[in-house]
């Protein structure tokens, strides 16, 4: 797996002739349960998931530290005829209405806005300085779908290897403590992946 912006570039390029990647398995099993309100796709990639939140009419805000992820991505939605609009702020994220907007930022420096979201994405990314960012942003009874690799991944092939990417067995459980669970696993089968969808209970 990639470690530097660098290497995500190279790969993002290597894999931009093959077909867009399917959406993670956790997403389509949840989709019907997401709001459609303004999304956040942290750490997007190439988008995957931004395409197919908008696919439902969703506005959506995608981010990514790879200017070579995202400007895939704004092809592949012009493509399907999304609109799209380039967000040119390092650092702060806004919430859109409608169609598309791509950002490159450092998501060790982002600011996300209070109350912003219906819904916060982030698959296959940890990073757990944003964690509290990521329950705030979420607007009153917005919903956060978190999944990434636990350590149980060490056991399998591919994915990180360094501990600091990887959640402790039961870390995700208690990682969003203001938010009600409304769904959680972790699994051991072929790879260690724990998910989470999260409610912010309305004041």
């Amino acid at each position: 797996m990639p470690n530097s912006l660098t290497e995500w570039d190279a790969k993002h390029r290597a894999a931009e002739g093959a077909a867009a990647p399917e959406a993670a398995a956790l997403v389509t099993e949840l989709l019907p349960l997401l709001p459609s309100g303004p999304a956040l796709d942290l750490a997007c990639g190439t988008g995957r998931h931004t395409l197919l939140l908008a696919s439902r009419g969703q506005g959506v805000t995608a981010v990514d530290g790879s200017e070579v992820a995202l400007d895939i991505l704004e092809r592949r939605a012009r493509a399907a005829n999304y609109a799209t609009k380039r967000l040119r702020e390092k650092r702060q994220i806004q919430a859109g209405r409608r169609g598309i907007q791509l950002l490159s930022a450092d998501l060790e420096r982002v600011s996300l806005p209070a109350a912003s979201f219906s819904l916060v994405l982030c698959v296959n990314y940890l990073q757990r300085s944003l964690f509290g960012q990521m329950a705030t942003a979420l607007a009153p009874g917005g919903v956060l779908l978190f999944g990434t690799y636990t350590r149980a991944q060490l056991e399998f092939a591919g994915g990180p290897k360094s501990p600091e990417y990887l959640l402790r067995s039961g870390e995700l459980r208690t990682a969003f403590p203001g938010l009600q669970i409304l769904f959680y696993r972790e699994l051991r089968a072929g790879k260690g992946i724990a998910s989470l969808l999260a409610r912010k209970v309305a004041d």
